[in-house]
């Protein structure tokens, strides 16, 4: 197979994630347009190897942890 002819210009399609927190279905683009870079807050990518959270599992965590943090 030859890797060199791969058009690397073609944007790569959402992947469909199932939250690992509740569970429910979700989309993520790895280009750099997902739902996520528009969010105003950061987290770290999870240390135990789990994928991304779904929109509201990630709000609140994000909340959680800024109310531990005004603490």
């Amino acid at each position: 197979m030859d890797l060199t002819s791969h058009d690397r210009s073609e944007p790569a399609s959402p992947r469909r994630l199932a939250c690992t927190a509740c569970g429910s279905e979700f989309s993520c683009s790895l280009t750099g347009s997902c739902w996520c870079s528009d969010e105003s807050f950061r987290l770290p990518m999870p240390a135990d190897s789990s994928d991304c959270l779904c929109p509201a599992c990630l709000r609140k965590l994000a909340e959680q942890q800024a109310a531990v943090s005004a603490k």
